[in-house]
């Protein structure tokens, strides 16, 4: 199960976060300028926003594997129609259905954790789930450029189209509920006994969402913006700043798991999430205060704060799941995540706009002072249902 569900998030992750390594080829593809590029990937992102908390609703109805096999199946159809296509608001329509399809992978994959493990297990099982997402980026960083420029644009659709369709399989095959797995009442009772209506409700999740979304900030401020901040501020290579961030990002996924083991540990989610909040600040503080210092010293600074910006994901989504009444965990995993897609679709032309109008230690102190406001709005949060 947990297999299955990684290699759901690992390919559906490339979707939003590995499609653009392609920018280059979908420019030529396309004759499109950069901001037109920038809006059709945007498609991706916009689609999972708009779909999450309905699928997550859904999954808690009808369970994880109806819910994962539609969606992947409509990805990989999105995906072919984006390969047959030759209008590009044709592709962009297909990338904003697969931004659809695709937001079902987020809420039932972490559902099916919820489900299977149990309280001690349950950190280190979503912390693995989790470091799917940057393992299929890196999938795709490595893979999908040289498929583009040797068979072109449209055979990198179809490839990560077949490749859905295999999970797709492996869905079917594999994913089922644990005994006595409890599902959502149909809607005419759900107001009765505390259901999805209840679940949109609660101040808890939403104080949790939106830490969440603070917390992306410096995450894809780290993500989208570090390779450009050494190369053209500080006159690092591009290809070792690429390096610089692909050591942040294995140390991230790396810290996904150890944040796992942690609050499993300590028997508390949201206790190193709030620890995470002040030292990712702390990072981005420091970063800003050594900018006019030697490169070796900024990339010190940086590499270990970019990667506590990464490693935090698996406390805040297991978190909401554990707030959820029984039953209901796929459509808090759908708010919570909502939040996140939000922020990470604003964070990188916000950030951007900051460091080019402002300067780049005020971008840096931006996703400083967002890490401090999650802490501040996770301070007393209680967790656990109820």
């Amino acid at each position: 199960m947990l297999a299955v569900g990684a290699a759901a998030q690992g390919v559906n992750a490339v979707g939003f976060l590995g499609l653009p390594v392609l920018t280059p080829q979908l420019r030529d593809h396309f004759r499109l300028d950069l901001p037109a590029v920038g809006l059709l990937l945007g498609a991706v992102s916009l689609g999972t926003v708009l779909a999450l908390v309905p699928w997550g609703v859904a999954t808690d109805r009808f369970g994880e594997r109806p819910v994962m096999l539609v969606g992947l199946l409509g990805s990989a159809a999105c995906l072919g129609g984006a390969a047959l296509a030759t209008d590009v608001v044709v592709v962009g329509a297909a990338l904003l259905g697969l931004g659809l399809f695709g937001a079902s992978v987020n809420a039932a994959s972490g559902r099916a954790v919820m489900t299977w493990f149990a309280d001690g297990r349950r950190g280190l099982a979503m912390g693995v789930r989790q470091t799917a997402t940057p393992l299929g980026a890196a999938l795709a960083a490595v893979s999908l450029p040289t498929l583009a420029a040797r068979s072109g644009v449209p055979a990198a659709f179809a490839a990560l189209g077949g490749l859905t369709t295999v999970v797709a399989l492996a869905v079917a095959l594999w994913v089922r509920e644990p005994p006595g797995a409890v599902r959502a009442p149909r809607r005419r009772r759900v107001a009765r006994v505390g259901g999805g209506d209840q679940v949109l409700r609660s101040p808890r999740l939403w104080r949790l969402a939106l830490g969440s979304g603070l917390l992306v900030v410096p995450q894809f401020t780290a993500s989208a913006l570090l390779v450009e901040f050494l190369h053209d501020h500080h006159g690092l290579s591009a290809g070792s700043a690429a390096v610089v961030l692909g050591v942040a990002q294995v140390l991230g996924g790396a810290g996904r798991l150890g944040t796992g083991l942690w609050s499993d540990a300590s028997g508390s989610r949201l206790g190193p999430l709030r620890v995470l909040s002040a030292l990712v600040a702390a990072g981005f503080l420091a970063g800003a205060l050594v900018d006019s210092a030697p490169v070796g010293l900024v990339v010190a600074t940086l590499v270990p704060t970019a990667a506590l910006a990464l490693c935090w994901n698996a406390l805040a989504y297991t978190a909401a799941g554990e707030m959820a009444p029984s039953g209901r965990s796929g459509t808090a995993l759908g708010l919570q995540n909502s939040a996140n897609f939000a922020s990470a679709a604003l964070t990188p032309a916000a950030a951007g706009w900051v460091a080019t109008h402002v300067s780049w230690p005020a971008a840096l102190l931006l996703a400083a002072g967002s890490a401090a406001a999650a802490r501040l709005v996770l301070h007393g949060l209680r967790e656990g249902s109820g």
